[in-house]
């Protein structure tokens, strides 16, 4: 299995580490190489990001969707410059304690920036540690311990790119690729005769299908926010801009409800991204 060539695994640099994790989320990668360059040509530092207004990171974040993430980013820009000199912590409970950092993006802060030994678990290496380690599905405790365990002494960095490798090209959702795998010698779920059902199913990290898109509050969001890049809404255009000119209550509780996560305010009869 060959290592896919990424921008983000040139670098050790802790920000852009931070910045990829972030914009890796529940975002496919082919989305997020073009995205990945521009903004840190736009923010390189915890220090340009924190500098920058809020609305000013979540315009430049276009494209990747969710955007609570920019904010979370520019949180934790403001405290890593506030709290830890500019530059990103190395210990698990300090990255922890960050805004929208989880377990995850701590430990893959960790693994891909400072090279420690830490096993990280998304949904690609969830499903690796299901199926070819244990043979079962697993508890969230026990596949984050499981993964530790796998991580080679001082090799983090390789063994956890490889895994999240094998889960994203082989060891995929649906039709795993085994016959190319080049663990299936020692794969405890291919050994048993791939048994049903699969046990990434319902396991720690694995993912979970999404509520439908179309029609949703998250489509209303994101519409109101991408209208927001290009300047103010009147109010009383928040419906139309939202998509829903015939729910205008809707709307109305959508724009509240960015402006209650802190994506956008209210300022003299308009809606605008956060200054």
């Amino acid at each position: 299995m060959t290592r896919r060539d990424l921008p983000w695994r040139r670098t050790r640099d802790p920000w852009a580490v931070l910045v990829s994790e972030l914009m890796l989320q529940q975002t496919q990668v082919g989305r997020v190489l073009p995205r990945f360059r521009e903004f840190l040509d736009r923010f390189p530092t915890p220090q340009a990001c924190a500098a920058a207004a809020p609305g000013e990171v979540v315009r430049v974040w276009a494209g990747l969707g969710y955007n609570r993430r920019a904010l979370n980013l520019h949180r934790t820009a403001v405290a890593v410059v506030e709290q830890h000199d500019g530059r990103l912590p190395d210990d698990l409970d300090a990255l922890l304690a960050l805004p929208g950092i989880g377990p995850y993006t701590a430990r893959a802060v960790l693994a891909f920036a400072f090279e420690r030994d830490h096993g990280v678990v998304d949904t690609n290496a969830a499903r690796f540690l299901a199926r070819a380690v244990a043979g079962r599905r697993l508890g969230a405790r026990e596949a984050q311990a499981l993964a530790d365990a796998q991580v080679p002494p001082g090799a983090a960095w390789e063994w956890n790119q490889s895994v999240l490798d094998l889960g994203a090209t082989i060891c995929v959702k649906r039709a795993p690729r085994c016959e190319r795998c080049p663990l299936q010698a020692s794969c405890a779920w291919f050994a048993a005769g791939l048994p049903e059902p699969d046990p990434a199913e319902g396991s720690a990290g694995s993912s979970t299908p999404q509520a439908r898109f179309e029609g949703s509050d998250r489509q209303g969001r994101g519409r109101l926010v991408q209208a927001l890049r290009t300047g103010p809404v009147e109010t009383v255009r928040v419906a139309d801009v939202a998509g829903w000119p015939d729910d205008p209550d809707r709307a109305q509780r959508i724009a509240d409800s960015l402006v209650a996560d802190g994506l956008a305010e209210y300022v003299d009869g308009q809606l605008s991204l956060p200054h």
